[in-house]
């Protein structure tokens, strides 16, 4: 994996390959980060990092200048690499061992972008109940952005803060918000 762009664009990094994980293509990545780039200045951003895996999404918005991160995951040996990358390129990213599920019924304070990149496998129903748990704890920011990456064969249009989605190859990233005031 590489970082696309800010200050360590080009850089690559290699993860240890007993890590169970499918990190996100840099062609998604980089479709998303230009979607996310029209929306919001990253030096201002809080950023919560669900199924965080290799770091690749925390480290992106840290070199693009995000320093409030959190990045969360079940497996001790990616939080321990996020955090030894974190180190030695100096972002402040908060490295969480913690079940999504669990750490969403417990987590406080808003964030303004929270990013999801569950397995493939996971069904709907359970990316449906992630998505209701980051609304009902609130734990979104009023122009704050959930984006869940997931298959191509699982449509998540149902959800009541659906916004919109975006395939790129195999890959979607379904984009959820809190609703208008005014609609």
């Amino acid at each position: 994996m590489r970082i696309i762009s800010g200050k360590y664009k080009g850089k690559r990094l290699t993860a240890p390959s007993k890590l169970p994980v499918r990190p996100t293509t840099d062609f998604a990545k980089e479709a998303l980060f230009n979607v996310l780039n029209n929306h919001y200045y990253f030096n201002e951003l809080t950023v919560t990092d669900l199924f965080a895996g290799t770091g690749n999404i925390s480290f992106e918005f840290a070199s693009r200048g995000c320093e409030h991160l959190k990045a969360v995951d079940a497996h001790s040996g990616c939080v321990q690499y996020i955090r030894k990358i974190s180190e030695e390129l100096e972002f402040n990213i908060q490295c969480i061992k913690s079940d999504v599920f669990v750490y969403l019924e417990k987590a406080t304070g808003e964030s303004d972008i929270i990013f999801a990149d569950p397995p493939y496998d996971m069904p709907a129903e359970k990316l449906m109940e992630m998505a209701d748990l980051v609304f009902k704890n609130e734990l979104l920011g009023e122009e704050g952005m959930l984006i869940i990456e997931h298959s191509k064969h699982v449509a998540l249009e149902t959800h009541p803060y659906f916004n919109n989605a975006r395939k790129y190859g195999g890959s979607v990233f379904s984009f959820f918000e809190w609703p208008d005031e005014e609609s």
